[in-house]
C-alpha cells in the first residue's frame, strides 16, 4: 500500500459478528450450555459457517446437533480516533506450528483485521 492512497474497497469488506449458539436440547441434557463467539467474515452466512467450523473442533458440537440463537453485527463506537490493534495468529507450515503477533494501526478493528 502506497502512502496517500485511500483504502481500497476489498480491505473494508470484512465485518465483525457476534454469534450465539448451543447444542440442541435432549432428554439427558434439557438445558445445554450457550456459546458466544466473535467472528470476522464478509457476510452473515460465512460468519455462521466459521462459527460451526470452530465450535465443531472446540466443543464437539456439529451443525446437525446444534442451533444458532442469535447473529448480530458489531459496529465500532468511535471511528474518528486512530488506534493500535494487536493480532495474534497461529498457523501451520511445513516445518511446524508458529505463533505470530503483529500490530496494525487503524480506526476500526475490522480495518486492522483486513490489513
Amino acid at each position: 500500500m502506497v502512502k496517500g492512497i485511500a483504502v481500497s474497497d476489498s480491505q473494508m469488506k470484512i465485518k465483525q459478528f457476534l454469534i450465539t449458539g448451543r447444542k440442541l436440547p435432549t432428554k439427558n441434557e434439557p438445558n445445554p450450555g450457550i456459546y458466544k463467539m466473535r467472528v470476522f467474515a464478509k457476510n452473515e452466512i460465512l460468519a455462521k459457517s466459521k462459527f460451526w467450523y470452530f465450535l465443531k473442533r472446540q466443543k464437539k458440537v456439529k451443525k446437525a446437533n446444534g442451533e444458532i440463537l442469535a447473529v448480530s453485527e458489531i459496529f465500532e463506537k468511535n471511528v474518528s480516533n486512530v488506534k493500535n490493534y494487536g493480532l495474534v495468529v497461529r498457523y501451520r507450515s511445513r516445518t511446524g506450528i508458529h505463533n505470530m503477533y503483529k500490530e496494525y494501526r487503524d480506526v476500526s478493528v475490522c480495518g486492522a483485521v483486513s490489513q
